[in-house]
């Protein structure tokens, strides 16, 4: 039961790659992994009651990069190295996590979406792009739906919309998430990508009662998935902890696969879908695939050619 509990966390368990260390300054180099870039820019903003850790990297246009739960920015490693290359990323520590303390209310995903639209306001983008996996991927949706004129293109990894997205043993675990479980998780990725960068360690127990009353909640945020109007690429891995089904009702819900998209792409959804093979919630954030897939989407690429313009050389 402790290897299974371990393992899931819901939208918010995640093997996190980079752990950074204390301060302000990513990890050079983790065990096993490639150099973090060093980011141009950090600081904290102080948002609805939270004080939020951010950093930027890179130049280009922007993409506000959202990491899963009981991860830091750093999580995505050699993904967010590799995007920072052509593109401005502004990674932030969610509520609670890494440097981000937190504060003195429930953590939520709708509020912290909330906050995530008036920090990258604050910061000076009038519209993003927004990149989010899982927890992440909820705060992505939510901070789409409430100001939508500040998201330019969503893509949402490994995300549910509803808490029945979740296989059902993963919901029944969920439940035990909490402080309880905290000395048994001092040698996992998780305590130690947060230890060495949160000002207090001893807030982790805290975090795990938070986040375990997160997961314990049912949710269901078809509303808002209903207000979102930026094209949406969803991306999940074939072997993730969302259900096929319930992959298949959030495209429906965009408009997408809900036709043939015809000769020359007339019926073609602006929303894209992708389940990438050979993937778990657990790796697919540090996959090559994953950039791979996302960011022509990200960029409004394409690429694709009709069987007409292929014959015909164009």
């Amino acid at each position: 039961m402790l290897k299974m509990t371990l393992t899931i966390f819901a939208t918010v368990l995640s093997l996190v790659c980079a752990p950074a260390t204390n301060g302000a300054e990513p990890a050079e180099k983790a065990a096993g992994q490639q150099s973090m870039p060093t980011p141009k820019k950090t600081g904290h903003l102080a948002v609805n009651g939270i004080n939020y850790y951010y950093q930027v990297y890179g130049e280009g246009e922007p993409v506000l990069l959202l990491h899963g739960g009981l991860g830091i920015i750093e999580m995505l490693g050699p993904n967010l190295a590799k995007l920072a290359e052509g593109r401005e990323v502004i990674g932030v520590d969610l509520q609670g996590h890494g440097r981000t303390p937190l504060g003195n209310r429930p953590i939520d995903l709708a509020a912290i979406g909330a906050d995530m639209g008036i920090l990258v306001r604050q910061l000076g983008y009038e519209q993003i792009d927004v990149l989010g996996y899982s927890m992440g991927g909820g705060v992505g949706l939510h901070m789409a739906a409430q100001v939508p004129e500040t998201v330019r293109r969503l893509a949402l990894v490994s995300t549910p919309f509803a808490k029945n997205g979740f296989y059902p043993e993963m919901i029944e675990a969920q439940a035990k998430v909490g402080s309880g479980m905290a000395e048994m998780m001092k040698e996992t990725p998780m305590y130690k990508s947060y230890a060495a960068v949160a000002p207090d360690v001893t807030a982790f127990p805290k975090l795990l009662d938070a986040m375990g009353d997160l997961m314990r909640r049912d949710y269901d945020a078809s509303a808002a998935v209903a207000k979102l109007t930026m094209p949406v690429m969803l991306v999940y891995g074939d072997g993730d902890m969302i259900r096929l089904e319930h992959i298949v009702d959030f495209y429906h819900r965009l408009g997408g696969g809900l036709k043939d998209a015809g000769w020359m792409r007339e019926n073609m959804s602006k929303n894209r879908l992708a389940i990438l093979p050979d993937l778990t919630h657990y790796d697919i954030f540090v996959s090559p695939k994953l950039l791979e897939t996302v960011l022509p989407f990200l960029n409004g690429e394409s690429g694709a050619k009709s069987w007409a313009e292929a014959v015909d050389g164009k």
